[in-house]
């Protein structure tokens, strides 16, 4: 018994002095709003101790983080730590595993390190993280570790964010996605006109490309005013010098944008991905997909030479710069422009007519197979290239020191080039859980979704600790999806073996194939989900949920909230257009989510000759393109006809002068975009009608057109000027001739 005791003494003072040696570092996080001004327009933004992006945490494993949050915004906010291994609760999704941090709110986020390697951590609330909230996270290995590599782990490091910057509002930004509106493609120059089309030698491509109901090619959604690393567009590190080699620890918290790394000073040497160590492969360029992390070495060649890192977002609207070392600066050749027309030729090929992608044979995965490649003047050797005239007059600037890659022989990293130093293979009894998801879209609506599911339409996926999950995905959509597992790596089935790196994203391209296994060690609920912040807000996400998980003390109310995070994710968007015209006024407003469609339009005259009439549609898309909307209507319209009977095609008498009738009808979207709508009115009148709004003549010039069996017509153009502003000019059936301005939100 003595014997006993003796031992459990021993064991407590064990137990207690390992406790005691866990140091525990804090930080404190005060969140308030600021005010930023990084395009020559001062707007509003996120800052975090009074800065963006925010502090970079810095913990040793074996640490217990204990991070303090103070939200002195007027919203609420929460903190979530990417890549992390830690109990669910600290895992920062409101609604998922922790209600709102709510203004004037402190809460305390405490979990051990256990784990290394270069991370991040941004707000997982809305769309915070696109205007500040976003920071580097950095876990050091302890000396001890035995994987601690020398030459690695011990050099110099930098912690490298990127990120984008949009002077909108980032809900417009996302309101303005899902009502197709394409300013962004007139700012970046990507509108793909006809005008444009015929310029190029495309007509035939562009036509073709709308016969198969596809928007215009590109690359990225959004517009951005000014790209950043660590919060600058260019800064300089002077203290390294000629023969040093540094560890850039690249994390990308840009909201939506890839980014290509390259440097001046010849090639990087890839170490790590996503915060795990990889073996040594030297590149000379790599692409970073949102939310990855890359940790790059590069070695100052000379003195008295400041050599470009270079970071220029995919679809290469600009770029942001750091410079390594002392002396004139070596710049990295710009990107070329891409060529569009050359993607949507291709784009053409893989799209069938029914909306389905065909792959021709190709076995793609891990971006063994870049389709934009076509694209890329870089390597089709298209005379294109552009240089930054900006650049030309810097004269501080040595451009006899470009650094050009050579086309033929220029590696460019891709997911099976990643070997794990040390095998990653999972419990080999372990029961296997097979899931296979299908990554779907429309970009015409802007719906991301899961097998044509969002997450408002889908339960918790449940998943049993102690089992091997292993998921299949296959990206059936024309844009690339990161694609995020919270708290836990995943192994990529790379072809590398028992030494299949370690991930928590994997950027899956249009028509790929790649799996994924984890092993299912934790509790709680984790949320999987694509990482472009408007694509997850969309929908594109689904939550494995462990069984027989222990009570989360921060949600009471658990259904309460995935109903709430549901929801979130399925959101009602507003848009309005206003024609003030010498002929009258012709308008519409629209609201609409995932499936649901309330609109009105209306045409005012200036008398009653011209007349007055309203349109309202009560609709849901069915389908996966979205192209069908069965809908119920409303129609109200008056015009003096002066004892004038008209009749439609049909023969049925037109009461346009005094009408009110309720409607049932369908639209259809045909090939070229046009829309059909029929409709069955409870005069028992019938009218079909053709039209399209938005025919793209020049990169600001629209066609519209409208046709229907009540012998009614109309044609019209519109100039784009601003976002919210366009000149019109239209000839209506009813109304003649008109000129005017047209608003639209």
């Amino acid at each position: 018994m003595k014997n006993n005791r003796f031992i459990i003494i021993i064991l407590l003072l064990f137990i207690s002095s390992k406790i005691s040696a866990q140091n525990t570092v804090k930080y404190e996080l005060i969140v308030t709003d600021t005010v930023v001004n990084y395009s020559g327009k001062e707007k509003r933004a996120i800052a975090v101790n009074g800065q963006i992006p925010m502090p970079t945490l810095t913990f040793t494993e074996g640490d217990i983080a204990e991070i303090v949050v103070h939200n002195n915004l007027k919203e609420s906010t929460s903190l979530h730590w990417h890549g992390l291994f830690l109990p669910n609760k600290e895992d920062g999704v409101p609604y998922l595993t922790q209600m709102p941090i709510e203004p004037n709110e402190t809460f305390t986020y405490s979990f051990p390190i256990i784990q290394s390697g270069t991370h991040w951590y941004h707000s997982h609330s809305g769309l915070q993280e696109q205007i500040g909230m976003y920071g580097s996270l950095v876990l050091l290995k302890r000396k001890d570790d035995p994987t601690f590599r020398k030459g690695i782990d011990d050099l110099p490091a930098v912690p490298i964010i990127l990120s984008e910057w949009t002077d909108i509002k980032p809900e417009n930004v996302h309101r303005m996605l899902a009502n197709a509106n394409d300013w962004a493609g007139i700012k970046k120059g990507t509108t793909q006109s006809y005008s444009e089309a015929i310029k190029a030698g495309h007509f035939r491509t562009k036509l073709e490309n709308e016969w198969k109901r596809m928007l215009a090619m590109d690359v990225s959604d959004v517009y951005y005013d000014k790209f950043l690393i660590n919060g600058k567009n260019e800064s300089q590190l002077s203290q390294f010098k000629a023969g040093d080699r540094v560890r850039l620890r690249v994390s990308n918290g840009g909201a939506s944008s890839y980014f290509w790394l390259n440097y001046a000073g010849g090639k990087m040497t890839v170490v790590a991905n996503d915060g795990n160590d990889v073996e040594p492969v030297e590149v000379d360029r790599l692409i970073i997909g949102v939310s990855e992390t890359y940790d790059v070495v590069v070695t100052i060649l000379n003195e008295d030479i400041a050599y470009e890192f270079l970071a220029t977002p995919e679809d290469r609207t600009g770029s942001a710069s750091i410079y390594l070392g002392n002396g004139k600066i070596q710049l990295k050749s710009r990107m070329p422009r891409l060529n569009y027309f050359e993607g949507m030729e291709m784009m053409n090929n893989m799209m069938n007519m029914d909306g389905t992608m065909d792959d021709m044979g190709m076995d793609m995965s891990y971006q063994k197979m870049d389709m934009n490649r076509v694209m890329y003047p870089e390597i089709s050797g298209n005379p294109k290239r552009k240089m930054d005239d900006k650049m030309e007059n810097d004269h501080k600037m040595d451009h006899s020191n470009h650094a050009m890659n050579a086309k033929q022989d220029m590696v460019t990293l891709n997911y099976g080039m990643l070997k794990a130093p040390q095998p990653t293979t999972l419990p080999k009894d372990a029961p296997v859980r097979e899931l296979r998801f299908e990554l779907t879209g429309n970009m015409n609506r802007y719906v991301w979704s899961m097998d044509n599911k969002v997450l408002s339409e889908v339960d918790k996926i449940l998943i049993k600790k102690g089992e091997n999950v292993r998921i299949t995905l296959y990206n059936n959509s024309m844009m690339r999806h990161p694609m995020h597992l919270h708290g836990h790596d995943f192994r990529v089935l790379n072809g590398q073996g028992e030494y299949a790196p370690l991930m928590n994203v994997i950027d899956i391209m249009p028509m790929e194939t790649d799996t994924i296994e984890f092993e299912a060690n934790m509790d709680g609920d984790w949320f999987f989900h694509c990482h472009i912040l408007y694509h997850m807000m969309a929908g594109m996400n689904r939550v494995f949920s462990y069984e027989d998980s222990k009570p989360n003390p921060y949600l009471p109310n658990k259904k309460w909230a995935y109903n709430k995070l549901q929801s979130e994710s399925n959101k009602f968007h507003f848009m309005a257009e206003n024609d003030f015209a010498t002929n009258g006024n012709d308008g519409m407003v629209m609201l609409q989510n995932t499936r649901w469609s309330f609109g009105t339009e209306w045409r005012l005259g200036y008398h009653d000759e011209h007349g007055y009439e309203t349109e309202t549609h009560i609709g849901r898309y069915i389908g996966k393109n979205q192209w069908f909307m069965p809908f119920v209507g409303f129609d109200w319209r008056y015009r003096e006809q002066n004892g004038e009977v008209e009749k439609n095609i049909f023969g049925q008498t037109n009461t346009k002068n005094q009408r009110a009738v309720l409607s049932l009808g369908a639209e259809y979207t045909l090939p070229l975009l046009v829309r059909l709508q029929g409709e069955v009115f409870t005069d028992g009148n019938v009218r079909f009608q053709l039209m399209r709004e938005d025919i793209p003549i020049s990169p600001r010039l629209r066609w519209a057109f409208m046709v229907n069996t009540d012998k009614e017509y109309m044609s019209g153009f519109k100039y784009i000027i601003t976002r919210n502003l366009g000149i019109s000019t239209h000839y209506d059936s009813d109304m003649g001739i008109g000129f005017g301005a047209t608003l639209n939100y």
